[in-house]
């Protein structure tokens, strides 16, 4: 006898819809939060329809924890998140008050000033040192990964002569401050600028050429490039394919999760700058972002309202690419073997 087909039952969702109605609850529960604060007075109604929404909202989170084995864990971590979430929800906060307000206690604004964005786009000439700052992070990425994948590959697959004596010693620098390299580097771009046809001073050249050695790259696509088997390269050598040809269309390849590591961390490393460009640059020319935000200090004091949302502006391109390469960038701790 044949099995009779169960009906599915149409008032059960499947799971994508449970997800949508999931995340269309939270976002109703955030709106909601929003006005509740920034509102002096609501009604008992509007208070008890709030607490249903995040009653249902957080039954299945406690739920999904105190079936796990590992409860006091996800305490632990959500605790670390929602305490590293407070200056990021500051800043945002802080962005939208006025002048008064952000010098005052109050967390929250009264009211919302979204004009300040503009404000400070305007006022600190934003697009200019965007432009700068896109350039200069562009030239920068290409040389650190251009250099660190050559390098790299030397130490991990090329026997020489002082190969582990050169690494090791290019590792000891790590213990050295970065502060400290700031004077040197100072006076070997003066003295580069001075015998090249092009000006390294006030120019691309001083902000991006001392950071295209990076050592903590090499260090990572080493340890990466050590792994990828020998039995691969022999193959490759009865192919005909020399070192360059495996390293382009073999262990590159292999490799995204490590490249796309130093990505991250390069374009944060470069985005953020600020000590070494005020340092080379005198004039708006070439200076980055992270120096635009400098024009929010003057003789009266600073902008600060002015200042968070020009800080918000400038993390957003940082929190898009990290976005899109998280999975990458999590991968790549799991399997680049730092341990050893």
């Amino acid at each position: 006898m044949a099995n009779k087909s169960k009906e599915k039952n149409p008032l059960i969702l499947s799971p994508r819809w449970k997800i949508i109605v999931y995340l269309f609850l939270i976002v109703i529960t955030v709106i909601l939060s929003v006005v509740f604060v920034l509102r002096k007075s609501t009604s008992p109604l509007f208070l008890y329809f709030l607490g249903v929404l995040y009653v249902v909202i957080l039954i299945p989170v406690i739920r999904k924890l105190f079936q796990s084995k590992k409860l006091f864990t996800y305490v632990i971590l959500i605790l670390g998140a929602a305490i590293s979430l407070i200056p990021f929800i500051w800043m945002i906060s802080t962005s939208l008050k006025s002048l008064g307000e952000a010098l005052g206690s109050s967390f929250f604004p009264s009211e919302l000033h979204f004009e300040n964005y503009i404000e400070a786009w305007r006022k600190a000439d934003f697009s200019e040192y965007f432009l700068n700052t896109i350039l200069i992070t562009a030239i920068t990425l290409v040389g650190q990964i251009t250099f660190s994948v050559l390098a790299a590959y030397a130490f991990a697959r090329i026997k020489f002569p002082g190969r582990d004596l050169i690494f090791s010693i290019m590792l000891s620098t790590l213990m050295i401050p970065a502060m400290v390299f700031i004077i040197p580097n100072f006076l070997t771009v003066t003295w580069l600028g001075r015998i090249t046809p092009i000006p390294w001073i006030n120019n691309w050249p001083a902000l991006t050429i001392p950071f295209m050695g990076n050592i903590f790259s090499i260090f990572l696509l080493k340890q990466f490039f050590a792994q990828v088997p020998d039995e691969l390269y022999d193959a490759a050598q009865m192919d005909g394919a020399g070192h360059f040809r495996f390293l382009i269309q073999v262990v590159l390849p292999l490799s995204k999760a490590p490249l796309m590591v130093i990505l991250v961390l390069s374009f944060i490393g470069s985005w953020n700058s600020l000590a070494w460009p005020m340092l080379v640059t005198n004039t708006p020319d070439w200076r980055p972002i992270s120096v635009g935000l400098m024009q929010f200090v003057n003789e009266a004091g600073q902008e600060i309202n002015l200042t968070m949302a020009g800080a918000f502006i400038t993390i957003i391109p940082i929190l898009i690419i990290y976005f899109f390469t998280q999975k990458q960038f999590t991968e790549s701790i799991a399997r680049s073997g730092l341990k050893g």
